[in-house]
């Protein structure tokens, strides 16, 4: 496994990071072998979200990582502030409410990055950097950020917490991988850089180092070596196939199969490797749903792609 830093975060992060939404703490054994096989491939980062499986993803993971007594060597980024109720929830008290439950659950004292899981343009950023610099130094967090924050509202609050004296965004959590998201795949404020449209925003996020915790990596299962053209209706999800099965992806997913065959690599490595040869302070989200996956994803991080390689994968061209 190779690891990154945080600003504000001591611990080494893990280049991939394992997504929590499958866990539940009603399925202890299953739930702690997932998690075991994750840690023992050099995977110390964990991904969870404050409405995953209503409360019991965090549950799960609290009580395996309370159970291993691993609370020191674990980073775990959780996330707040999903819209609900028929609300948008990005608002102080929301997010205090979410953090102090979220705790509650896990049984942690603090969360090693914490971010919004969704932004609502409409709210000033303001008061949200100031609630979250007064949780971070009430020790609640050692870091924050935003998932689903287009980069110019990141930028927006960066600059407000500068003029203040405060900290600014450590980290944003867009979609980014190889297939690029032509629509939203859970309804508006699905926030990608990926494709030709989020080329201003990777290169904000390489200019700034900002780090990205890239969701949905693998889009959604498209590179999990089980979907093509013949079978991705009943290979994948919902939001995968709103989202990623549309024809611009499958000839990404073709240069793929190609690519991996010549390297001797399965297709979910190869795509993975696609993310983390990028110049970008980048973490894969990976949603490994076996300890076998946990393996063969955590493999992904020892492949080296030349740029001409990445450029072709997303259709830069016929030669690479």
């Amino acid at each position: 496994m190779k690891y990154g830093q945080v600003r504000g975060v001591a611990k080494p992060v893990s280049r991939l990071v394992l997504g929590t939404m499958s866990l539940s703490a009603s399925e202890k054994e299953q739930s702690f072998s997932l998690l075991d096989a994750a840690y023992a491939t050099g995977i110390n980062t964990f991904d969870a979200a404050h409405v995953y499986g209503g409360g019991e993803a965090e549950r799960a993971l609290g009580a395996w990582v309370g159970e291993r007594g691993l609370r020191g060597s674990v980073v775990v980024l959780d996330k707040g502030c999903h819209p609900g109720g028929g609300r948008m929830r990005v608002t102080p008290s929301d997010l205090t409410a979410d953090l102090s439950e979220s705790l509650e659950r896990l049984r942690f004292d603090y969360v090693d990055i914490y971010m919004l899981h969704r932004d609502d343009p409409a709210v000033d950023v303001g008061p949200i950097v100031e609630t979250l610099n007064e949780h971070l130094a009430a020790g609640r967090m050692r870091a924050f950020g935003a998932s689903n924050w287009r980069h110019e509202r990141i930028e927006e609050a960066n600059e407000y917490a500068a003029k203040r004296g405060l900290a600014p965004f450590a980290a944003g959590s867009p979609n980014y991988g190889l297939a690029e998201q032509v629509e939203d795949p859970w309804g508006p404020g699905c926030v990608s850089i990926s494709g030709p449209g989020g080329a201003e925003a990777r290169a904000w996020y390489a200019r700034t180092r900002t780090a990205v915790f890239a969701y949905s990596s693998l889009g959604r299962g498209l590179f999990s070596g089980r979907v093509d053209r013949g079978n991705f209706p009943a290979a994948v999800d919902g939001a995968c196939l709103k989202a990623y099965c549309h024809e611009v992806n499958f000839r990404r997913l073709d240069r793929v199969r190609t690519l991996a065959a010549e390297k001797g690599v399965a297709v979910p490595q190869l795509a993975l490797a696609y993310v983390l040869n990028q110049p970008l302070d980048v973490f894969a989200l990976v949603g490994a749903a076996t300890p076998e996956e946990c393996e063969q994803d955590a493999a992904a991080v020892d492949i080296a792609l030349a740029p001409g390689e990445t450029a072709w994968l997303d259709l830069g061209g016929e030669d690479r």
